[in-house]
Formats: structure tokens, sequence, C-alpha cells
């Protein structure tokens, strides 16, 4: 798949990436390369092949699942900014 400049540009404004118009050109060649190698993996067969979460064969070693520390949710709210109904509230970020 071959990206071209309005392309990264798209994707740059949406990520709220600044890309300098001299490093665009970069970019397209960068980002087609990535794509034209994922279309290349995405041809081989890979139907028989069980996923693999560790390459080696080791297993990791987890704790108890089990409350540690006491709730002080109270106690954290009486110094928050802003709090309502036991939630903290935060400034609307998204547009």
């Amino acid at each position: 798949m071959t990206l071209k400049s309005d392309d990264v540009r798209s994707i740059a404004h949406l990520a709220r990436l600044h890309i300098d118009d001299d490093s665009v050109d970069q970019y397209v060649d960068d980002l087609s390369s990535i794509l034209t190698l994922v279309d290349q993996m995405n041809l081989v067969d890979s139907s028989g092949v069980k996923p693999l979460a560790n390459p080696l064969d080791a297993s990791q070693r987890l704790r108890v699942d089990e409350v540690t520390e006491s709730n002080q949710r109270d106690k954290f709210q009486q110094i928050a900014p802003d709090v309502a109904d036991g939630f903290y509230r935060v400034p609307r970020v998204i547009e």
C-alpha cells in the first residue's frame, strides 16, 4: 500500500502530531514500506499456528489476588479539587 503526502498529513492531524513539511516525504516512504510489510505478512497462511504469548517456555509467577490496603477513598476525595457522588470530576477533554 502506498500512501500520499496528504494521507500522512491527515494521519498526523488526527493523531495531533506536528510534522514539518520537509519530513513529510520521508514519513510517506517509511509508512508505505511498513504497510507493504504488513500486506506481505497477511499473505502468509497462519491458520495452523497457535498464538504465542511468550517465546520462552516459561510461566509467570503470580501473587494471590487479595486486598492489601484499606479503602481510603473518602480521605483522598476530601483533598480532591472536584468530587460528586463519590466520583472524581475532571475537565472535559473531548470536543
